[in-house]
């Protein structure tokens, strides 16, 4: 599809205050859209606002806590009212939770849950009626080669991208030839505040949000189904899909689980 496809679309983001929102939104603004930014940090958004303004679009700025239903629901309901209408949601708000099994605890799945799957789930929910009913739209969300590969310590994070994989599998084919599309964005390693404590093996070294950012635009031009970025993380993929235990035995002996600083294991 043309790049002229973006031009006064109104895009909702979520995580937009940093990281693969952020850079996601000025993607999209660069292309024409008008953005509805959402996050908790209010400053930040602002910031970006004004960014994005300077590239002759608009930008309307919603506070919100994407694990409070109410706030979504109310974030969703201003953008409608102030823009008339939502022609692309992006989900990419997340908070990575890590815990090694003798950490491991109900709470921080559920906290993981909270905000890295229904974070997604609720704004979903909140705009499908919308495009539905307009028999347009098009629905994005970014969980993680977590969401398909899981990787030790991070059974909370996993979990949750697991699980938002799977919505979106069935989201997807219910909304066969309704008009709306639905995409699943599985980034490797990616270069944001989330991950700044981690250090990674050169073969899954960070990507720029950026990279995500184009790999969301060309889901959204070509109607992709997923999208993974970079080739090593599809190629870890494909591996795990032939073989879990070749799998397995690459995530151990390639470090793909990656090193905490200040860890008496990670390499100097």
């Amino acid at each position: 599809m043309p790049r002229e496809q973006f031009l006064d679309q109104v895009a909702i983001v979520t995580g937009a205050s940093s990281g693969i929102g952020r850079a996601t939104s000025l993607a999209l603004a660069k292309r024409g859209a008008n953005l509805v930014l959402a996050a908790r940090r209010e400053a930040q958004l602002a910031r970006l606002a004004d960014e994005i303004r300077g590239l002759g679009r608009q930008a309307l700025v919603l506070p919100t806590d994407v694990s409070n239903q109410a706030q979504v629901e109310s974030m969703v309901a201003s953008a409608l009212a102030e823009m008339g209408r939502v022609d692309i949601l992006i989900c990419s708000a997340g908070e990575y939770v890590r815990a090694p099994l003798d950490m491991l605890s109900a709470a921080k799945i559920e906290h993981s849950l909270a905000v890295n799957f229904f974070g997604s789930v609720y704004p979903i929910l909140a705009v499908l009626p919308h495009m539905r009913a307009r028999h347009h739209g098009h629905i994005v969300a970014v969980t993680s080669m977590d969401g398909k590969k899981g990787l030790p310590p991070d059974a909370p994070y996993v979990s949750a991208k697991f699980a938002l994989t799977g919505f979106l599998e069935v989201l997807r084919q219910e909304l066969y030839e309704s008009g709306v599309y639905v995409s699943n964005i599985l980034p490797g390693r990616v270069d944001t505040q989330m991950i700044n404590h981690l250090r990674v093996p050169w073969i899954s070294a960070k990507i720029a949000p950026e990279a995500v950012a184009e790999g969301i635009i060309r889901a959204i031009q070509k109607r992709k189904a997923e999208v993974i970025v970079p080739f090593q993380a599809a190629l870890l993929h494909y591996i795990n899909t032939f073989s879990p235990r070749m799998g397995d035995w690459l995530v151990r002996n390639l470090h793909l689980a990656g090193w905490e600083d200040n860890s008496p294991n990670s390499p100097s």
